[in-house]
């Protein structure tokens, strides 16, 4: 991997004596869609905002393309673009003077044919001389983006992109976030929507309480962690699971036996299942398949990343 961002042993402890991160490692490939997945108080924007240089970590080291973000700050923080979750532009400014003035706030000499195409690509030209103020909230956020790309970053955070969005301003949003990937930009994303990790991330990250619990790409840890679950709809309901039949529930008041596996489990799988059913002499009429999701997997590692660490307190 083509590493772009290499994050090693950042932590952050405020004077109270919270620990908002402890010891965080992580490798970012160039070009990559990376999701760091977490509840509210994770520390995710903790990380973020170490890393973009706004908060200073009581620990660890950072670089960003080859430059330490500490000792070379003003390099690696050119390469990096940042789109905050809170609206952060002058209302009275218009969106084209909002851009212009961000790419010189990063040194870079003034290009207006790129940042007419960064505002064509966000559906934002025919409105580059309306003040930010009289924009729709969906209109804001793209403001933002823009301001995060007019400098041309090798890396573009994106601090919860579409939350207080609507579903079709949302699906607009993963389609520029696929195209800036194929344009070379490696894109990370923080996000409380599963179904945004699921659907553009190589990978996923999980953290809990400033712990990063897991790094894995997206399919292997799906691969990995992910259950089925088999419903047996039976021609005669039970009272009681028989014998020999492990890993199985009765569901809707006996009408239903629910089977949760593995796939990879030595002996699990539908096939094994009703080969033990039919040695039983159990009749069914349906069966009916699901796989978890990624919801599923992310609630299980951090209840579990959340207990142990419960558990070493």
């Amino acid at each position: 991997m083509d590493t772009i961002l290499s994050v090693k042993g950042v932590g952050k402890t405020y004077a109270s004596g919270h620990t908002a991160l402890d010891a965080v490692d992580l490798d970012i490939g160039r070009g990559e869609i990376f999701a760091l997945l977490g509840p509210n108080g994770a520390g995710k924007t903790t990380l973020i905002s170490i890393i973009c240089g706004i908060v200073t970590p009581s620990s660890g080291s950072i670089t960003v393309a080859g430059f330490d973000a500490q000792r070379e700050y003003k390099q690696a923080r050119r390469r990096i673009g940042l789109v905050p979750q809170e609206l952060s532009v002058d209302m009275f400014e218009t969106v084209l003077a909002t851009c212009r003035f961000s790419r010189r706030l990063f040194g870079r000499a003034g290009h207006d044919a790129l940042i007419e195409q960064v505002l064509r690509d966000l559906s934002l030209w025919d409105k580059r001389d309306a003040k930010i103020m009289e924009l729709s909230g969906g209109m804001k956020r793209r403001v933002l983006i823009a301001k995060a790309l007019v400098h041309e970053p090798d890396v573009l955070f994106l601090d919860e992109p579409t939350a207080g969005v609507d579903v079709e301003l949302r699906r607009d949003m993963w389609r520029l976030i696929h195209r800036l990937r194929e344009n070379g930009t490696t894109i990370i994303l923080t996000t409380h929507y599963i179904e945004e990790a699921e659907e553009m991330a190589d990978r996923v990250g999980v953290i809990a309480k400033g712990r990063l619990l897991l790094v894995e790409e997206k399919g292997e840890l799906m691969k990995r962690l992910g259950k089925r679950e088999l419903d047996v709809a039976l021609a005669e309901p039970l009272s009681a699971v028989p014998p020999g039949l492990d890993g199985v529930t009765l569901a809707n008041d006996g009408r239903t036996l629910r089977y949760v596996f593995r796939p990879e489990d030595e002996g699990a799988g539908i096939p094994a299942l009703l080969r033990r059913l039919e040695a039983a002499g159990i009749a069914f009429t349906d069966l009916e398949t699901h796989k978890s999701s990624l919801e599923d997997i992310f609630v299980g590692l951090v209840h579990d990343g959340v207990h142990e660490r419960e558990q070493a307190a």
